[in-house]
């Protein structure tokens, strides 16, 4: 039976940027998820209101059941085997990369882990928006750290006013074009944006339509509406849509659009599956699933990302509809079955 994957969240970013502190954010925001942390450095590394001591292969309980370890990179495939374990329950797992570590080793040690039970969830860079021209000046890597981002958190916006940030948004804009950037203050990133939570119960079996709520569920405090900072848009169409268009829009997607998530279906014979999509940035994973009984075909997708034009993406999906898929050749589905990922089987 296949299970849902464990995202794998890499969070990057030089000293002082605000990695822990997003991560502290995370953790106390995890809406009911169980978050198994992996901190890439040693020393002590202040999560959770505790300090860990910085020594490889320790691993510590947090308060609401979360796991925290500290290693090095030559442990990194070990630990995240052990955070996988269908006994710790682990729900989504994000790594903070140390300050001086180059985020590209560990982004691909996640991607090609040959563990089932995982998936890669992107890169997410953190910067500090006082620092930001000072640090590019001792780091010059960190321009290439941008390009290879999924995400861009522009941290510490409350302490620059309203032009800086406009004039960084539109260089890190430059730097790295297309890439979703979110401004934040104190590292408070709606969750819903990083990573999604379904609760236990259900059976995970069977992937459910997602709803908007679910992905940009309010926090009941005010200062606590994060979604502000993004949009989303959502795309249903009964018909069955042509898997080259679909292929070409993933791959050319939106400017902005930095998750995709939802079922598909095309109207090709042999074809009749529901396929699952997560895009994270550039990165895509594609699975497959039978029908239920009775089930209507519907395409669903949810779209989340920042300055994103609707319009744009609407009109560009619609064009993905397929009028005769009857006379569609079977040869336009091999690029997505290329990026299928098929978990093994579970004993």
């Amino acid at each position: 039976m296949r299970k849902q994957l464990i995202p794998v969240i890499v969070v990057a970013g030089f000293l002082g940027s605000g990695k822990t502190t997003l991560l502290n954010h995370l953790l106390h925001n995890s809406r009911g998820a169980r978050i198994g942390v992996v901190v890439n450095d040693f020393g002590q590394v202040n999560i959770d209101a505790m300090l860990v001591a910085g020594q490889a292969d320790s691993m510590v309980s947090l308060s609401n059941g979360c796991l925290c370890c500290v290693a090095d990179t030559s442990e990194l495939d070990e630990l995240l085997d052990r955070l996988a374990r269908p006994q710790a329950r682990i729900d989504v797992i994000v790594i903070e990369a140390s300050g001086l570590a180059e985020p590209q080793t560990l982004v691909r040690m996640v991607a090609t882990s040959e563990n089932p039970r995982l998936g890669y969830g992107g890169l997410v860079e953190v910067v500090d928006a006082v620092e930001f021209e000072s640090t590019r000046q001792r780091h010059p890597e960190l321009d290439k750290h941008l390009r290879l981002a999924d995400l861009v958190v522009l941290n510490k916006t409350d302490r620059i006013d309203d032009t800086e940030r406009l004039l960084l948004l539109n260089e890190l804009e430059q730097l790295a074009p297309g890439t979703p950037v979110v401004a934040a203050e104190h590292g408070r990133v709606d969750t819903g944006l990083l990573f999604d939570h379904e609760p236990r119960a259900e059976d995970l079996s069977q992937p459910r339509q997602l709803t908007l709520d679910e992905l940009l569920r309010e926090h009941d405090d005010h200062h606590e509406h994060l979604h502000t900072g993004y949009d989303s848009v959502t795309f249903t169409e009964p018909a069955p849509l042509h898997p080259g268009r679909l292929m070409d829009f993933l791959q050319d997607r939106p400017t902005g659009v930095y998750r995709i998530k939802g079922f598909v279906h095309f109207g090709l014979p042999g074809h009749d599956q529901r396929f699952t999509l997560h895009t994270v940035g550039s990165h895509l994973r594609v699975t497959r699933s039978p029908w239920s009984r009775g089930e209507s075909r519907l395409n669903q997708l949810v779209l989340i990302g920042t300055d994103v034009d609707p319009g744009e993406v609407l009109g560009r999906l619609a064009g993905c509809v397929d009028p005769d898929p009857a006379s569609t050749e079977e040869r336009t589905m091999l690029r997505l079955l290329a990026a299928l990922d098929e978990p093994q089987p579970e004993n």
